[in-house]
């Protein structure tokens, strides 16, 4: 393994880079940000302690779907090529089960969030249906989750 330090605000990587590698953090903090330095960026999660991020471009070969900024002085990761990733893979397997443990609770972070706009949907669907006024507080949900996604996906 590889390890790097970064200064604070330093870029890891950039949303569409090629995903070659994992990161491991081991000190300091990381943003990870959709539409990073444009009027539209969104801070999608701040990771911290002894985390992974990059694993879906390497496990894709897909290009970065964000981009990872140092959020501290002194930021240090352990970089994992796709070269090295089958030897880390069989001398850590305890580090490759929290890899995929954290990978489980961001698509299930995804999946609830997904849900939720799917259950608030249906609500105004019903509510159109059976001819009532929208709640107040279904409408500021839905403003909610419209604002949120509009500015991730930059429209």
């Amino acid at each position: 393994m590889n390890i790097k330090t970064y200064s604070r605000g330093e870029i890891i990587f950039r949303e569409g880079d090629a995903g070659d590698c994992v990161y491991e953090l081991s000190c300091g903090s990381v943003g990870i940000y959709a539409n990073y330095g444009k009027e539209n960026e969104q801070k999608i999660s701040e990771l911290m302690g002894e985390q992974f991020f990059g694993e879906m471009g390497l496990l894709e070969h897909a290009p970065r779907s964000a981009t990872a900024v140092a959020l501290e002085e002194g930021t240090c990761v352990d970089v994992i090529t796709e070269d090295n990733f089958n030897e880390f893979f069989k001398e850590n397997p305890a580090k490759v089960l929290m890899m995929i443990q954290q990978m489980c609770h961001r698509l299930r972070r995804t999946t609830d969030d997904y849900l939720e706009v799917c259950r608030t949907a249906h609500d105004v669907v019903t509510t159109e249906k059976a001819g009532k006024q929208q709640p107040l507080g279904l409408k500021a949900s839905i403003r909610k989750f419209c604002e949120f996604y509009k500015e991730l996906l930059g429209i």
